[in-house]
């Protein structure tokens, strides 16, 4: 297994597929590497880390033999992930030569995260036929994210999930109550005791909160609450 970043960059071949302002965006991504404080990984096709830099095992907390061989998914938080695979499926299959989006980085084992931005880039390199994604992002120091609360306790009930992703949605109390089967006033009950738990004063920064949180997964619509953080019936938090 490789676990240094410069193997793969030295032997890809960008794929100048696409407009001009991909293959600007490729000739970027060449001079990236010589730059301070950028982690860089190599994936492979199934999206396990098969190589990367000082700065990504400094980032993560983790040793090459700690990180390498496992899936990006454990470096980043529950609520983005459907929508980063789905990105990353795009490349492997050619839609796309890159792609740039912020994402909530977790270190595995500490739960601590922040946002950052990632860029990642279809790469051919290795073994000729051989297809890879190089993946770049600036270290926590170096980025401008915040500190993501990424307590991941149950502290939901199923049916505060439902009106969580009811009040991101926009659904007022009425239909709201009506979809749930429950009266209005049980709403208004729900949301309080939902205001609390997040510690927060009025329905806008509740959903904003959960989003910072994780808690509502990132990307998707109509907006979905993760399940990492909802309590099984039966199951205390």
């Amino acid at each position: 297994m490789l676990n240094t970043v410069p193997t793969l960059i030295d032997s890809a071949r960008f794929e100048a597929d696409g407009d001009s302002s991909d293959r600007e965006g490729s000739a970027d991504v060449r001079q990236r590497p010589d730059q301070a404080g950028m982690c860089l990984a190599g994936l492979d096709a199934a999206l396990t880390i098969q190589q990367a830099n000082q700065e990504f095992f400094r980032q993560f907390n983790g040793s090459s033999e700690e990180l390498c061989g496992r899936s990006i998914r454990d470096v980043v938080h529950p609520s983005v992930q459907q929508p980063l695979l789905r990105q990353f499926s795009h490349l492997l299959e050619g839609k796309r030569q890159r792609f740039d989006t912020p994402v909530i980085a977790v270190r595995p084992g500490e739960g601590s995260a922040f946002t950052v931005p990632l860029t990642a880039v279809a790469v051919r390199g290795g073994l000729p036929g051989t297809n890879a994604i190089l993946v770049m992002m600036p270290t926590a120091g170096n980025a401008e994210g915040t500190p993501v609360v990424t307590n991941r306790k149950k502290v939901l009930s199923a049916m505060d999930a439902r009106i969580l992703e009811g009040i991101a949605a926009g659904i007022s109390t009425v239909p709201l109550a009506s979809r749930l089967y429950l009266s209005p006033h049980g709403i208004e009950y729900h949301v309080t005791c939902l205001l609390r738990k997040l510690k927060v004063p009025n329905r806008a920064a509740l959903v904003s909160r959960a989003y910072s949180m994780g808690v509502l997964r990132v990307g998707t619509w109509p907006p979905e609450v993760v399940e990492d953080f909802v309590k099984r019936e039966g199951k205390a938090s």
